[in-house]
């Protein structure tokens, strides 16, 4: 599956099978329901977790607890724009799961 793919299925009711729940957390983050993204992405107890743990903070506005969150997935805080960040995290899941 691809970005366009990843995005296409945003029109059913379920993220698609086999997803991992970083990835189901970018999906349901992009059907617009944080708190089930939010807790899809505390499944996940990995960098890639982390990682979108950190995002979904940041668009939160709790920049505090977004900075622990990319300190914990290794990565510096995103500074660009969140729909940016958002196609970068899913290109980057997709391409390693």
């Amino acid at each position: 599956m691809d970005l366009a793919a990843f995005r296409a299925s945003l029109g059913g009711p379920e993220p698609p099978p086999g997803l991992p729940p970083a990835l189901q957390a970018l999906w349901w983050d992009g059907k617009g329901d944080w708190n089930r993204a939010h807790d899809c992405a505390q499944a996940q107890d990995d960098a890639d977790g982390a990682a979108v743990h950190a995002y979904l903070h940041r668009k939160e506005g709790d920049l505090d607890n977004a900075g622990y969150w990319y300190r914990r997935a290794g990565r510096a805080p995103a500074t660009d724009a969140l729909d940016a960040e958002w196609e970068r995290l899913v290109g980057d899941m997709m391409a390693t799961s």
